[in-house]
């Protein structure tokens, strides 16, 4: 038994220390040059009851360094029973682009959610780049033209990076959280190992999503953004995730415990669709608490911390190297807190699981 815990932590930490000399020694595609003349492009987002933050959100957009007049921004009210659209318009007044909410009363094809708002705006939308975010993100200023510059020839998606901003210790976690998570995408997606897209910071090309059929031609999943990622990879178009600090988007942290159950219970559906190879990866990265409570078990509780000590100093070390990456300050003093919150978030979401519990998303409800 000790022997095969022996093993276990070797490979965890072998991937671990591998994964960040691999990130470290990253240079990442080189950006292209800008196309002259500038493209004309779309901004497109689902937002349903989203009225105390789609301000800050269309707040960023209106401060794009991208000129306004070659930008169309549609807007999805999905249902909302708030003052979501007013909000909207109120903000959106004088823009120097194309600003269109569009009311979403029809289902189109198999598109359900989220999906079927995006179908109805890319229908709605007249350029050959649809870019797609969420209400509750704040967009850099270069990030139409910091995702632009990957958008070569044959490359079907370009995904950005996202962390989460919040002045409470859960909000800071969760930030964290994201951040080396998105991290260990990075290095997997640069092997060349298609794994998922960010529908909260997202390009995808005209030319790729018609392709596909649209959202109303793909099978419905409350990971709408992996399914269309799926879609136009398996069309044979290219991808890109881009680590870089123009590209790097804020989102509103989810305010409850039982908020940010409900949101990692709809990225496991995601998760659940992977390739075999890396559900395998990432079943062997999340057990290592179950190997920590066999190790105390078998040896002791001075092995068992030790173990725990090792993975904190690992992904300290990754976070310093991430968070200097993108310009900002790897929060350190907040690993021993963060240990917590993932023992907690681990052993929830197993419970989530295995109870069969329906998730709520944006006031729907799925199984």
């Amino acid at each position: 038994m000790l022997a095969l815990l022996t093993g276990y932590f070797g490979i965890w930490f072998g991937v671990m220390l591998v994964s960040t000399l691999l990130f470290t020694l990253r240079r990442g595609t080189i950006p292209a040059p800008l196309a002259e003349p500038l493209p004309r492009v779309s901004i497109l987002i689902a937002a349903r009851n989203e009225e105390s933050a789609i301000g800050r959100c269309l707040s960023a957009i209106r401060a794009l360094d991208y000129p306004a007049e070659l930008v169309e921004v549609l807007l999805g009210d999905d249902g909302s029973t708030d003052h979501t659209r007013v909000r909207a318009e109120d903000v959106m007044q004088g823009y120097g682009g194309l600003f269109c909410c569009i009311s979403i009363h029809e289902t189109l094809g198999t598109a359900r959610g989220k999906a079927n708002v995006l179908a109805h705006l890319a229908r709605a939308a007249t350029t050959d780049f649809f870019f797609i975010t969420d209400a509750d993100i704040a967009v850099p200023r270069t990030w139409l033209s910091g995702m632009l510059a990957y958008a070569r020839p044959g490359i079907g998606t370009v995904t950005g990076l996202t962390i989460v901003r919040g002045p409470r210790l859960f909000d800071r976690l969760q930030g964290l959280d994201w951040l080396l998570s998105l991290s260990l995408v990075q290095v997997v997606t640069d092997l060349g190992k298609p794994v998922t897209a960010m529908g909260n910071n997202m390009l995808v090309t005209r030319e790729a999503y018609e392709v596909t059929g649209g959202y109303e031609a793909l099978p419905f999943s409350v990971t709408e953004d992996f399914e269309l990622f799926k879609a136009t990879v398996k069309h044979g178009f290219s991808f890109c995730n881009v680590f870089r600090p123009e590209v790097l988007a804020l989102s509103l942290p989810i305010a409850t415990p039982l908020g940010l159950l409900h949101q990692r219970r709809r990225w496991l559906r995601g998760v659940e669709a992977l390739p075999w190879g890396l559900k395998l990866g990432l079943l062997i990265y999340g057990n290592f608490y179950l190997g920590v409570l066999a190790l105390a078990w078998v040896a002791g509780p001075g092995p068992a911390l030790a173990a725990l000590g090792g993975k904190m100093l690992a992904q300290g070390l990754l976070a310093a190297i991430v968070f200097r990456r993108v310009g900002l300050r790897a929060p350190l003093e907040l690993l021993p807190a963060f240990e917590l919150y993932t023992i907690w978030l681990t052993v929830s979401l197993i419970g989530f699981r295995l109870l069969g519990r329906r998730f709520d998303w944006k006031g729907r409800t799925y199984s």
